[in-house]
């Protein structure tokens, strides 16, 4: 989530040492991988305890609440962006160059095909990416009760049917390009951790030798990955032979589409950290580790908060400069936002009027009455 933060406010020089510019993968495959892990905890027992129609039921509800996410940040950041441009009086963030002035040149139909997901702009197409594999999870349950296999094949299948056969959602009617984040693609890291936590696929072994091979081919893909930040592409402008090599495994390491050294390179990553964590994450004790532990458990909140925060900390730059220290205090400030919206929901999810005080019962006299007679013995 911190990650996802800094990568998203608007030239931010923190954001040139976030691990996308060290990797063909980044946090956007984690933050799949293990919504792929939490759906499977959340929703897998449903179906497994109480049938698929129930569990189908929950995803529908699930899906209309990322649903009404997606509006609301939507309508919050234009919002945001309107009442600046006003104060400015100038046309600053909502402009021709904008990917969202197609809202205002032609409201009827940027507004319909948003609500009906068909326009996706920048920076608002993770979540609709989301809704759709969210979709394909009682597909994906009702396979698994014939076999697990078939769950490989559903999800190989999806993903050469859009590396292979173009598949796609619309994203935008007038520019004719499908949604960044292509479902049918994305959806193969989902469903890689959805497996694991199911248990359709063992944890791997925790050997030496598989961790040094993903540490080296982690390192070897380091000086091709960068592609924008701080002038690392084609080697800091002193490589150009570098450049080169990422345009020509651009098919292989393809976001839109998840190309397969992507997502080779991201799971030497998980399993660099899955070691590194330990046995049930033994290793993972300390005050910063249960921070992170707690903003991971709130995780849309404090996603949607991260979104409209990353903007409006990108405006606050935009007036007051970007120098070492306002860029500092911005992303500082935008971080502890993020402490502080998870500890505001895990505190609404569990209010202390929901717990039940101990209550000590008063004795209460019974009318004679009511009072059973003791069985005569003989």
């Amino acid at each position: 989530m911190f990650i996802i933060l800094i990568a998203h406010i608007p030239w931010n020089t923190w954001a040139d040492w976030i691990p996308a510019r060290f990797g063909f993968s980044d946090a956007a495959d984690l933050f799949v991988f293990c919504s792929g892990m939490a759906s499977a905890l959340a929703f897998g027992g449903v179906f497994t305890h109480f049938g698929w129609f129930n569990g189908a039921a929950r995803i529908v509800h699930r899906v209309w609440q990322v649903y009404w996410a997606h509006v609301g940040c939507f309508l919050v950041t234009i919002a945001m962006y309107v009442t600046v441009d006003s104060w400015l009086g100038e046309n600053r963030y909502i402009d021709a160059d904008s990917p969202l002035n197609y809202l205002f040149t032609d409201p009827r139909h940027a507004l319909t095909e948003f609500l009906t997901l068909r326009w996706a702009p920048n920076y608002f197409d993770i979540l609709p990416m989301y809704i759709a594999i969210l979709a394909m999870i009682p597909a994906v349950m009702a396979l698994a009760r014939v076999h697990p296999a078939l769950v490989a094949l559903f999800v190989a299948g999806l993903w050469s049917g859009a590396n292979f056969l173009g598949w796609t959602i619309t994203g935008d009617r007038v520019g004719n390009w499908g949604w960044f984040f292509n479902p049918f693609a994305w959806q193969v890291v989902f469903f890689t951790g959805f497996a694991f936590a199911r248990g359709w696929l063992p944890a791997p072994p925790r050997d030496r030798r598989v961790l040094w091979a993903a540490i080296v081919f982690c390192l070897i893909c380091a000086p091709f990955s960068c592609q924008y930040g701080f002038a690392c592409y084609a080697g800091w402008g002193y490589a150009p032979s570098l450049g080169e090599t990422h345009d020509w495994l651009q098919p292989a390491i393809d976001k839109t589409y998840y190309g397969p050294l992507r997502y080779l390179h991201f799971l030497a990553t998980a399993y660099i950290a899955y070691v590194a964590a330990g046995v049930r994450g033994a290793n993972l004790t300390g005050p910063v580790v249960d921070l992170m532990r707690r903003v991971g458990q709130q995780t849309l909140a404090v996603f949607l908060v991260g979104i409209v925060a990353a903007q409006a900390l990108g405006m606050i730059l935009d007036a007051t400069g970007r120098t070492f220290w306002t860029t500092a205090a911005a992303n500082l400030a935008g971080c502890g936002l993020l402490v502080a919206t998870a500890a505001a929901v895990a505190w609404i999810k569990s209010p202390p009027w929901r717990k039940k005080a101990p209550v000590k019962a008063a004795p209460v006299a019974i009318p004679a009455e009511f009072v059973p007679e003791t069985p005569r013995t003989a």
